[in-house]
């Protein structure tokens, strides 16, 4: 390290780093974060993970007395670090996390955000390992470099720990393993809800419209942290007619109202669209059903200029008061609040244009050129609906992974015709 650099520099860039990629965890399923400002993101935090790697064993320590902290941002950043080097820095690192599971994310994610030139030989030797939670870091690193790991993925669905298959479901169906689909059917019946739940997801996303389907929807319908996945997926691959049976269905859960409004968004049936209008008269579900709308119709509320300013005395987010415990940003912050008249009065127009009983998708029935489009230009949000929508079509088709570095995402977004 150059004798001038400033310590305070160097844990700066430690601090910074730690911060930008729990951000980035956040704007991954953002509704406001275009491709542009994605790759912003990724690139202040590059280079910070660049400051750190140029201050060299100084920055490898605050990398690592960050840890200490024992959060998953603490861990990517140490982890990114201790993947390009040649000891057992990496190796400790997952030692580590064998007694800390709520920082495997921070390691998938540098595994992730790593190029494949200076990841080496770990992956193999990752897959190779004993350990469950090794085996675990292998699978997810060829699932997020969308490597197809070979009959290895296969065997490991049949004779590995619970961790690790479910790991291997995910993958299956994010590497497009078609010739896995028995596996994963085979695993429908499992007593284990989230063994059940990787197996019903991997096997819509491979072709199974049926009894993994059904599996899917039996999530869709509990409340749970799998549920949200589980709602998207199965309301994209079922058709309008038994989507629309599903939101009917959904009517005992918690929240019912805001489900609905999503769900209607992801059917995509034009018929929706006026009851959504009426939801953005109500101040709890205006922003949602307006992101609703924009999913079906395609329309571009700054365009159109058809934002508007929060109702009058309308509170969100966190308050000023020191004794309020709330400090959960709300779920609708970065989303517009919609102009209910001129959305009244766009919709007026241009209704006529948008066919009901068919699945719309940004204005488009779905198709291949328009959801590629969406993976080029659209928010977060909608980019991850595109890409289940193309993965749907195609079911020997890779999952586009919209989680990955930027430049990453651009380098396969140009190799597309």
């Amino acid at each position: 390290m150059d004798a001038e650099t400033l310590p305070s520099i160097v844990a700066e860039h430690a601090d910074e780093a730690s911060f930008l990629w729990l951000q980035r965890a956040s704007a991954v399923h953002a509704p406001n974060y275009s491709p542009q400002q994605f790759a912003d993101l990724d690139e202040r935090l590059a280079a910070h993970v660049d400051g750190l790697r140029v201050a060299s064993e100084e920055g490898w320590q605050h990398a690592l007395a960050l840890t200490d902290n024992e959060g998953p941002e603490d861990f990517f950043v140490a982890a990114v670090l201790a993947i390009e080097a040649v000891d057992s820095r990496f190796d400790d690192l997952v030692e580590r996390a064998k007694d800390l599971p709520e920082v495997v994310p921070g390691l998938i994610s540098a595994i992730g955000w790593t190029e494949p030139d200076r990841l080496g030989g770990r992956v193999k030797t990752l897959l190779e390992d004993a350990s469950p939670l090794r085996q675990k870091l292998g699978v997810a690193a060829c699932a997020l470099h969308r490597r197809d790991p070979g009959a290895l993925l296969g065997q490991l669905l049949v004779d590995a720990p619970d961790s690790v298959r479910i790991r291997a479901l995910r993958a299956a169906g994010e590497l497009g393993r078609a010739d896995l689909l028995p596996q994963a059917q085979a695993l429908l019946g499992e007593v284990k809800p989230e063994l059940r739940f990787w197996a019903a997801w991997a096997a819509v996303l491979l072709g199974d419209r049926a009894q993994a389907l059904d599996a899917l929807a039996a999530f869709a319908l509990k409340s749970g942290p799998r549920q949200p996945r589980a709602f998207q997926l199965a309301l994209q691959a079922v058709d309008v007619v038994p989507g629309h049976a599903l939101l009917l269905d959904s009517g005992a859960l918690p929240e019912v109202q805001r489900l609905r409004i999503l769900g209607s968004g992801f059917i995509g049936d034009a018929r929706y669209v006026p009851w959504l209008i009426e939801q953005m008269a109500q101040p709890a579900t205006a922003r949602i059903a307006a992101e609703a709308f924009v999913t079906i119709t395609g329309v571009d509320f700054n365009l159109e200029q058809m934002e508007t300013m929060p109702p009058d005395g309308f509170e969100d987010g966190p308050t000023d008061d020191p004794d309020d415990e709330n400090v959960e940003l709300p779920e609708d912050i970065a989303l517009p609040w919609p102009d209910i008249d001129k959305v009244r009065a766009w919709w007026g127009k241009n209704g006529a244009r948008f066919a009901p009983g068919v699945r719309l998708f940004m204005g488009q029935p779905v198709s291949v050129e328009g959801c590629t489009n969406v993976l080029r230009e659209g928010f977060q949000r909608q980019r991850v609906a595109a890409a289940l929508h193309l993965c749907l079509q195609e079911p020997r088709a890779p999952l586009f992974a919209t989680s990955a570095p930027a430049w990453r995402q651009r380098r396969w977004l140009e190799s597309v015709a």
